[in-house]
């Protein structure tokens, strides 16, 4: 287990929430988001979808596609999923259109040569892909056009923000965007330079919220992700963050940035410098991040995407107002039972004591901090929280942070029927057994823990 993240300040998730009502957040990879509520956990029979369309490491002729419901622990959805049909297909950036299709584009060629095309190719299922086309990017002396971006605006418009080069100094790039001239996305405007980031930009990155537009841009000079914002796409942009500003590191790309379901932000990149991809959280409207966290199942395998975020049906649930019991998935003989105030994980038989099986059974109700997460009550009336990595019961202080430390996600189990439980403050952590022992543990993408933090709820002990 790493060290815990730093814990946000109540202050600063409240300043973070004041910004999210979505009549005034459009998400650039997102589309279906506008005009939704402020962040929160999937309702009642509806999950969180992430999904990503990497190249490889070890082959940029081709992508996997991977699928998240935490944007923590990727799982392959398909592997070589496309392939164009001539070149190469590298930096894939993906978006769900109106049409309800999905879009990548991409770049078309190595680093080494000439590039001046970017491609797009679609899907239905995110599982088989048709290749559309090759655009030539219509700009004179053009030498490469690299890592093509989706943005969607608030007024619905389909945008790719794409980074050029020319023939009199090939490794000096500029942000472009184009903006869709017809629905197909077959027709595109003419490239217009992002005006104040400057020169020597790559990878830009662009998320809106309220009337400004954020952009995280690679200074391909020194090697780090830069931040800058501006009232209009196409800027002026005020480059605001330079150098290792957010603790990220130097030799970072490629960022994507995406709203979490408690409303916090977090922006994935390449860290090509060390081999690993990497995530980072802010709460206060990216003023300041988490330490950067490497994602186990892609790091040395996935290089440069973006993610797309989807609401869709199914998922997983537990009836609430009502007592269960919650057992093991892969002890089935153990169940949660509370223990002078701590969450355990013993032996729980028909002929256990009375006390033992009331310790063992637990009201379910809406979630303390989101009404569509899940709180849990033992016969006291007090809750289940983590403090210090440690599953225990307290009594409801009133505070946002009490609410948030009790307050989890419910995401699919490793089997069928079982849940497994996020935090609700910390992504990617979720109560898991360890030596019998209920704990908040970060995710490290193994089948084991997947079965280590999944449980099955069943008729009440008491």
């Amino acid at each position: 287990m790493t060290t815990r993240p730093p814990t946000p300040s109540r202050r600063t998730l409240l300043r973070a929430l004041a910004v999210l009502p979505a009549t005034a957040l459009a998400l650039g990879e997102l589309p279906a988001l506008l005009g939704a509520a402020e962040a929160a956990a999937p309702a009642s029979g509806y999950a969180t979808r992430y999904t990503i369309v990497p190249f490889l490491n070890s082959d940029d002729g081709t992508v996997n596609v991977y699928q998240s419901d935490d944007a923590t622990d990727f799982r392959l959805l398909q592997s070589s999923a496309y392939t164009p049909p001539s070149n190469r297909i590298r930096d894939a950036s993906i978006f769900k259109h109106t049409d309800g299709y999905y879009y990548v584009t991409y770049t078309t060629h190595t680093w080494e040569d000439e590039s001046t095309t970017i491609g797009f190719a679609r899907s239905s299922d995110r599982v088989a892909w048709t290749f559309l086309y090759d655009y030539e990017i219509p700009i004179t002396d053009l030498s490469r056009a690299w890592a093509p971006e989706w943005f969607v605006d608030s007024d619905g418009s389909v945008n790719v923000i794409v980074s050029c080069s020319t023939t009199d100094d090939e490794w000096i790039f500029t942000p472009y965007v184009l903006t869709a001239a017809d629905s197909a996305l077959t027709s595109w405007t003419s490239p217009v330079a992002l005006s104040g980031i400057g020169s020597n930009h790559i990878d830009t990155y662009i998320v809106k919220v309220g009337s400004t537009y954020h952009a995280f841009t690679k200074n391909e000079t020194a090697k780090y992700i830069e931040y800058g914002t501006a009232t209009s796409l196409k800027g002026p942009y005020t480059i605001s963050r330079t150098g290792d500003w957010a603790g990220w590191g130097s030799y970072r790309e490629g960022p994507s940035v995406i709203q979490l379901d408690n409303g916090g932000w977090r922006i994935f990149f390449d860290g090509y410098g060390d081999g690993n991809y990497y995530y980072s959280d802010s709460y206060d409207t990216f003023a300041t991040w988490s330490t950067p966290t490497a994602l186990a199942t892609l790091s040395g395998t996935a290089r440069h995407f973006t993610v797309i975020k989807e609401t869709v049906s199914g998922g997983t649930s537990v009836t609430k107002n009502a007592t269960c019991s919650f057992r093991s998935v892969n002890y089935t003989t153990r169940y949660w039972e509370e223990v002078s105030s701590l969450l355990n994980l013993p032996v729980v038989t028909s002929s256990s004591a009375s006390a033992d099986k009331t310790a063992a059974t637990f009201t379910v109700v809406a979630g303390l901090a989101d009404s569509n997460g899940y709180s849990f009550r033992d016969s006291s009336g007090n809750y289940l929280r983590h403090y210090d990595f440690r599953g225990r019961f307290d009594a409801n202080d009133g505070t946002t942070t009490f609410a948030r430390d009790a307050t989890f996600i419910a995401r699919t189990g490793s089997s069928s029927g079982s849940v497994r439980f996020e935090s609700y403050n910390y992504p990617g952590y979720y109560l898991r057994h360890y030596d019998y022992q209920l704990r908040v543990d970060i995710s490290d993408g193994t089948d084991l823990f997947r079965q280590d933090s999944s449980f099955t709820a069943v008729s009440a002990w008491a």
